[in-house]
């Protein structure tokens, strides 16, 4: 059984989310976990101004997704930043390309989870995940986010990422804050309990 992890990371905070929902995936027996890295729409210039060259050289071992592999999966957990309060423009064009798909039916049944990174707490976390599953759902995937069982979302005694609409953390303004050990810990529920439940379809 296989899940695929498809995300979009400027600084490396998705990637490293990315990175503990493959470890809650190969925590089910029999799930496979494949990280994809969505094809990078920005040139070269516009990333050395922003200073996320470094970044991307450390994430350059992760694969570029095709379209074609999401037919190949049994679940697909989707990976953005949010921008302004919506996926980055990197994964929408990415989903963009998948119309043969749709025309085809070819991922109606898999399941489909998504999980997000902001600059500030309230910076738009939960509708970039909620706008997300819009396009999920005209795919048919059967939804899946990060039920209130993960308890560390419930925490105050920290500033958190983590809703039940899926897994989250907070960068900070100039990118300064990697995710949290709760945050990591969110992801990897996320990604168990996305397996469990394709497993169950699965079989």
């Amino acid at each position: 059984m296989k899940v695929l992890i498809v995300y979009y990371s400027t600084y490396g905070h998705v990637h490293k989310m990315a990175e503990a929902i493959a470890e809650g995936v190969t925590q089910v027996d029999g799930a496979e976990a494949v990280l994809r890295r969505v094809p990078e729409t920005l040139p070269d210039g516009v990333l050395q101004k922003m200073g996320a060259v470094g970044a991307q050289q450390a994430m350059s071992h992760v694969p570029v997704c095709t379209v074609e592999e999401l037919t190949a999966a049994d679940a697909v957990i989707f990976g953005t930043p949010t921008r302004f309060g919506n996926m980055c423009g990197q994964m929408r064009q990415f989903l963009d390309a998948t119309g043969a798909l749709w025309a085809q039916g070819a991922l109606v049944g898999k399941v489909g989870s998504v999980f997000t990174s902001s600059a500030t707490q309230h910076g738009g976390q939960e509708s970039t995940i909620l706008s997300f599953h819009i396009t999920l759902l005209h795919h048919g995937f059967v939804v899946v986010g990060l039920p209130y069982a993960f308890q560390g979302q419930m925490r105050i005694d920290e500033v958190t990422g983590g809703s039940p609409y899926g897994a989250s953390t907070i960068a900070g303004g100039s990118g300064e804050r990697m995710p949290s050990e709760n945050e990591l810990e969110g992801a990897r529920f996320q990604g168990k309990h996305v397996a469990g439940i394709a497993k169950k379809l699965h079989g």
